[in-house]
């Protein structure tokens, strides 16, 4: 990411609240969100009818954007592979700064990048709060537009931060660990797994049509050209994928997360048309050696 476009971000991250407009420095300002937000809930999920765990709570983005026309979603068949990025925001911010932030990082992802939704599929602040991002469903297998050249198949997951350096915060890794063993277990695949993926994109690490074998838990510097998710994280990943890997297997010995898995409340945002812009499909956030 250009230093114009971490500025632009930064200062989005930093707005605050006043008498229901969220205000911003003049610099790369969003339309002022004048809709009230409801208190954030956690979406607990009906869990999976196979013995695999159930879904951490998982925060919905009705609770940090009110609801506009519902994007257009396209679905893959599974999910097999998650991709971890960080967003680049400081971190210094609190649990009530995040809706501001999220409400920033999907605001330069219309605005920036054209596209109709937020890039990533889910969400996690420093607090180990997990938060539903693009539209489409949190069980269901959505395309996002988070890894360029590695949106099919794949998960992407962002650690609301900055973690070049800085020490990760152990609820991330503990919420990141919680959420992928749930997401992977939905296709039955393992966190230590190996995963073939097939490239999209000539912009990506590997040319479009070739087939590449990531790590079940990648890093978006293993597909892009990226420092992204930054060395601290991306040095945890091999934590991560251990700690998602036994909440699988407890989930197999244990007779309360078995259940049948049932659709999600109806949401406008779910029922909207299956496509998705090839714009979004090219994505990858920042530029070489640096992520958004």
């Amino acid at each position: 990411m250009d230093i114009d476009r971490r500025l632009i971000l930064r200062r989005m991250a930093l707005a605050t609240s006043v008498g229901g407009l969220v205000v911003l420095p003049a610099l790369g300002r969003p339309r002022p969100v004048t809709h009230p937000v409801p208190a954030a809930q956690p979406i607990h999920p009906a869990k999976p009818s196979s013995p695999i765990r159930a879904a951490p709570p998982i925060v919905p983005r009705s609770a940090w954007l009110p609801p506009p026309q519902a994007p257009a979603i396209q679905y893959d068949g599974e999910v097999r592979a998650a991709f971890i990025h960080h967003t680049d925001n400081p971190n210094s911010y609190g649990p009530q700064d995040v809706p501001d932030i999220l409400r920033a990082i999907h605001h330069d992802h219309l605005e920036n990048h054209g596209w109709n939704d937020i890039g990533y599929n889910f969400l996690v602040d420093r607090f180990g709060t997990i938060y539903e991002g693009r539209a489409g469903g949190i069980d269901r297998p959505v395309v996002g537009a988070h890894t360029v050249g590695f949106n099919r198949e794949t998960v992407g997951i962002a650690a609301i931060g900055t973690y070049d350096d800085a020490k990760v915060p152990e609820p991330v890794v503990t919420a990141m660990a919680a959420l992928i063993a749930w997401k992977l277990g939905l296709s039955g695949s393992d966190p230590r797994a190996q995963c073939e993926l097939t490239s999209t994109s000539n912009d990506s690490r590997f040319p479009a049509g070739t087939r590449h074998t990531f790590s079940a838990v990648s890093g978006h510097r293993d597909a892009y050209r990226t420092l992204c998710p930054g060395k601290a994280l991306y040095t945890l990943l091999p934590q991560i994928t251990e700690q998602a890997a036994v909440l699988q297997q407890q989930a197999t010995t244990s007779d309360t997360t078995t259940a049948t898995t049932t659709p999600q409340p109806a949401d406008p945002h779910w029922t909207a048309a299956r496509s998705a812009t090839p714009r979004e499909d090219q994505w990858a956030p920042g530029i070489p050696g640096r992520s958004p």
